[in-house]
């Protein structure tokens, strides 16, 4: 884990899994993209994104490899989805209402938004990118 003193907890429904991610997140985006559509079962995938090695998991996890870029990880015991953990082991997207404060984080933009529900409206002004950001 990182040295900040930053630690944000969460887990999911059932409260068999727990998680703990240290430091500030890389950036905090909405996916849109049709797989995490899916994978959410809402119409996109709110998430801040830590580096793998500063999230410590504990409880029972299934992952599901949704792309050879992503696997979800979801509690076994309730099914509650939690992450996407990049496959190369760099990073992790961590939903943003399984953590304990719910409204710790907030989006900053829109990625994916050309898969995005036509009847969802995005006005808070926040930047939207037709894939993925720019790096």
């Amino acid at each position: 884990m990182s040295q900040s003193d930053e630690c944000h907890t969460g887990g999911c429904l059932c409260g068999a899994v727990r998680f703990q991610a240290q430091g500030e997140p890389v950036n905090i985006r909405a996916c849109h993209c049709r797989l995490c559509q899916l994978t959410m079962g809402a119409p996109f995938f709110a998430r801040a994104l830590f580096s793998q090695a500063d999230v410590e998991v504990s409880g029972p996890i299934s992952e599901h490899n949704s792309s050879d870029a992503l696997s979800r990880v979801f509690c076994s015991k309730c099914g509650s989805t939690l992450f996407a953990k990049r496959a190369n082991g760099t990073f992790m997207g961590i939903a943003l209402t399984a953590f304990d404060e719910r409204n710790l984080f907030e989006p900053t933009e829109h990625i994916w938004i050309t898969e995005k529900v036509n009847w969802l409206k995005l006005d808070d002004g926040l930047p939207q990118y037709p894939e993925k950001a720019p790096e």
